[in-house]
C-alpha cells in the first residue's frame, strides 16, 4: 500500500490561496462546492489509489496478465476535473485512465473484473486495463495509443455542438502526447469550430523514461495553447483545488459556446511507466520528494483545516473504501470467464 502522508504532516502544506469574493480566503474547491461533495471527492481519490494497488497486487499474485499504466500520485487531476462534469458530458482517457474512469462514475467491481478477463468486466474482458470504456456514464474510453482520444474527443464534440447539446467533452492525455501530429491537429479544429472541449494534460515529467525537459521545447506545455487561440492555463495538478479552479472556468467557457481550453496539471506519478519498467532514469530522491507532496494527504489536511471533516471521519471514509475494494475482487474472481467459442464477438473495428 502507498504510504500517504498523514494530514498532521501535511496541514503546514495546506494553501490558503485561492481568494475569491472578499473575505473568504478559502481555496477554491471549498468555496465553490458544497461539503458532500468534497466529501465524495476524498473518497473518490482513496478509491482510485487503492484500486490501482489492488490490481498491483492481483497482477503480481498472476490473477491479472499483461501489464498496466499506473496513476498512483494523480488522483487530484483526475477527480478534480471531473468534479464539474454530469453524466451526459464526455470523457476520453488514456493507457494511464484508471482514474479517470473511476471519477466518471465506474464500478470498481466492473472494473476487476476487466481486468481479470471476466464476462461482467466494462468490455466482457476484452478490453483489458487500457481499453475501459462506459458511455451509460460519458466515458468514451480509455485508448493505448498516445494521443488517441484527443482527435476522438473533438468528433464528440463536434457532435455535441451540431446536436445543440449544452455538455461538453473532456480529453485527457498526458505529456508526451503533446508532441504528436494528432494533439496540433485537434486543439487547431477545435479552436476553428469554437467545439465544446476542454484538453486536460496530465503531465507526470516523463513520457515514459524521457523527461519533458529533453522532449518538450516550451517550459509549459498550456503556452501552446496560444497558437490556437485558446486559454491555456497550468496548475499544480497534486492540488485538486487548483484542478477544479481551472477544469469549472474552462467547462463553463465551453458550455457558453466559446470554445476549448487546454489546461496543464503538473504532477507525477510514484510507479514506473509501466510493470515492465525498472525505473533507472529517476532518482530516488526525486520520487520521494513527490510522494511527500502526496495530493490525498494533502486534500484531506484541507478537509481538515477548513472543518469539513475531522481525523476519524477520514478513517471511516478509509475503512469504506477498503471494504469495497475488497467486494470488487471478489465479485472479479467470482465472475465467469467468456466462453471460447465468443472470441469474435463483442469485439469491434473500424
Amino acid at each position: 500500500m502507498s504510504a500517504i502522508p498523514k494530514a498532521s504532516e501535511v496541514a503546514e502544506a495546506a494553501p490558503a490561496a485561492g481568494a475569491g469574493r472578499e473575505g473568504d480566503n478559502r481555496p477554491f474547491a471549498f468555496r465553490h462546492f458544497e461539503p458532500a461533495v468534497l466529501k465524495d471527492a476524498l473518497r473518490q481519490m482513496h478509491l482510485i489509489r487503492r484500486f490501482e494497488e489492488g490490481a498491483e497486487e492481483s497482477y503480481t499474485r498472476g490473477l491479472i496478465h499483461g501489464t498496466m499504466h499506473l496513476s498512483i500520485g494523480q488522483e487530484a487531476s483526475a477527480v478534480g476535473t471531473c468534479l464539474a462534469l454530469t453524466d451526459t458530458d464526455q470523457i476520453t482517457s488514456t493507457h494511464r485512465g484508471h482514474g479517470h474512469c473511476i471519477a466518471k462514475g465506474a464500478e470498481v467491481g466492473r472494473m476487476f473484473a476487466e481486468f481479470f478477463g471476466k464476462e461482467t468486466g466494462y468490455c466482457r474482458g476484452r478490453g483489458g486495463s487500457m481499453h475501459i470504456a462506459d458511455v451509460t456514464k460519458g466515458n468514451l474510453g480509455a485508448n493505448g495509443i498516445v494521443g488517441g482520444g484527443l482527435p476522438i474527443a473533438v468528433g464528440a464534440a463536434l457532435s455535441m455542438k451540431m446536436q445543440k447539446r449544452p455538455d461538453v467533452v473532456v480529453s485527457f492525455f498526458g505529456d508526451g502526447a503533446n508532441n504528436e501530429g494528432a494533439f496540433h491537429e485537434a486543439l487547431n479544429m477545435a479552436s476553428i469550430w469554437k467545439l465544446p472541449v476542454v484538453f486536460v494534460c496530465e503531465n507526470n515529467k516523463y513520457g515514459m523514461s524521457v523527461s519533458t525537459e529533453r522532449s518538450t521545447a516550451v517550459k509549459n506545455i498550456a503556452e501552446r495553447a496560444v497558437a490556437y487561440s485558446m486559454p491555456g492555463v497550468t496548475v499544480d495538478g497534486n492540488s485538486l483545488s487548483d484542478v477544479s479552479e481551472a477544469s469549472v472556468a474552462a467547462i463553463e467557457r465551453a458550455r457558453r459556446g466559446e470554445g476549448p481550453t487546454l489546461i496543464e496539471c503538473k504532477t507525477y506519478r510514484h510507479r514506473g511507466h509501466s510493470k515492465s519498467d525498472r525505473n533507472r532514469y529517476r532518482t530516488k530522491e526525486e520520487i520521494d520528494d513527490w510522494i511527500g507532496k502526496d495530493p490525498i494527504g494533502r486534500f484531506e489536511a484541507e478537509l481538515i483545516q477548513y472543518g469539513i471533516l475531522a481525523e476519524g471521519e477520514i478513517e471511516e471514509i478509509r475503512e469504506g473504501v477498503e471494504r469495497e475494494i475488497a467486494d470488487g475482487i471478489e465479485f472479479a474472481k467470482n465472475s465467469p470467464s467468456p466462453d471460447p467459442s465468443d472470441a469474435t464477438r463483442f469485439v469491434y473495428t473500424a
